[in-house]
């Protein structure tokens, strides 16, 4: 997952399925690199082939769906300046980019001193209100919203 072009595929293919050629169009790049990223989140079981369909010049399409498989990332058990928590911060900054600065809905900032415990305790309770929101399923009314929420220490 340590590459930001896999976590934008995935969240473009979250609610409709998209073949290879749209994906690598909507990133404006070359399909083949595109075809590598998708072959792995398939490996993996993050994508999976969705019906195949008939494209606008006949042709056959297969397209893939977001499989709703989620991760968890131990960043204490990485190596410091690892790939895997700065690609989920790359993905987001290009999301942001693409959908324009109109598109953020909320955003905070802030600097704390917190101790063990208090750091453990809004970590345990962010992550609640995450879990409770992703184990939902999808308002069928509902817009397609992002979140990214990231705690680091202060330099």
């Amino acid at each position: 997952m340590a590459h930001p072009l896999r976590l934008r595929i995935l969240r473009l293919c979250l609610d409709e399925p998209r073949t290879n050629k749209e994906l690598a169009d909507h990133l404006d790049m070359a399909p083949a690199s595109v075809l590598h990223h998708v072959r792995t989140l398939v490996d993996t079981g993050f994508l999976a082939a969705a019906k195949v369909r008939t494209g606008a010049t006949g042709a056959l399409e297969k397209p893939y769906v977001a499989t709703r498989k989620s991760w968890d990332l131990d960043v204490d058990a990485l190596p410091e300046n690892d790939a895997v928590s700065l690609a989920m911060v790359h993905a987001f900054r290009d999301e942001v980019l693409e959908a324009g600065a109109d598109a953020v809905r909320h955003l905070a900032r802030l600097g704390l001193r917190l101790n063990p415990a208090s750091e453990e305790e809004l970590r345990t309770r962010l992550w609640d209100v995450v879990e409770d929101f992703a184990a939902r399923p999808p308002d069928d009314d509902g817009q397609p919203l992002a979140l990214f929420v990231a705690m680091h220490r202060r330099p």
